[in-house]
C-alpha cells in the first residue's frame, strides 16, 4: 500500500510538473487585434491603395466582346431611355441600385468612368469580361466574388440600358 501511495504522489508531482511554466508559451500564443504591417502590405502603390475599381476611370479599355465601336449621338434617345430603364428594373436591380453600390456597383455616371463599348461589352459578355478584362476581374475581386449574371440580353436592348445610363448622372 505505501509503494502504490508513492508512486501515486509521484504521479502528481510529475503531472504537476510537466504543467507549469508555459506562461511563456500561452503568451506567444494569444490572439491578437492588432494589425501587423506585413511585406505585402508594403508593397501596395497607392494607386491600387487608394482608388478601388469601381471609381477606376478608364475610358480607352473598349472591354472584350461583341462591341468594338459605337457611337452616341449627342442628344438622349427618351424612347431608348424609357425602353433600357424598363429593362434594367426587370433584369438588373436584382444586383445592381442606381445611385448605390449593392451586390454589383451603381450605374450612376457610369460613363464617366467607362467608354461604351466597355459598358455593352459587360452587359453581353460578362464571363469574357471577367476573364479576360483587368478591370472587370477588378471589379469581382472589390464587389466580394460576385460575378454578374449573364442576362442574355440582345444588343438592342444593351444599347437601351446603355442610353439608360447616360441620364443617370
Amino acid at each position: 500500500m505505501k509503494t502504490t501511495s508513492k508512486l501515486f504522489c509521484a504521479l502528481i508531482i510529475l503531472f504537476l510538473v510537466s504543467c507549469g511554466g508555459k506562461e511563456k508559451e500561452k503568451e506567444k500564443e494569444s490572439f491578437t487585434y492588432e494589425k501587423t504591417e506585413t511585406t505585402a502590405d508594403k508593397n501596395v502603390s497607392m494607386e491600387e491603395e487608394n482608388i478601388p475599381a469601381s471609381k477606376t476611370i478608364d475610358l480607352n479599355n473598349k472591354g472584350v466582346g461583341p462591341i468594338k465601336e459605337i457611337k452616341l449621338d449627342s442628344e438622349i434617345n427618351q424612347e431608348l431611355v424609357t425602353q433600357g430603364e424598363d429593362i434594367f428594373k426587370k433584369m438588373c436591380t436584382a444586383c445592381h441600385r442606381e445611385n448605390k453600390k449593392f451586390i454589383g456597383p451603381a450605374p450612376h455616371g457610369v460613363l464617366e468612368r467607362r467608354s461604351p463599348e466597355w459598358v455593352m461589352n459587360m452587359i453581353l459578355n460578362p464571363e469574357g469580361m471577367v476573364q479576360n478584362d483587368p478591370l472587370a476581374k477588378a471589379l469581382l475581386i472589390e464587389f466580394n466574388g460576385s460575378p454578374m449574371a449573364n442576362q442574355n440580353l440582345t444588343e438592342e436592348e444593351a444599347r437601351a440600358i446603355l442610353e439608360y445610363f447616360r441620364t443617370l448622372k
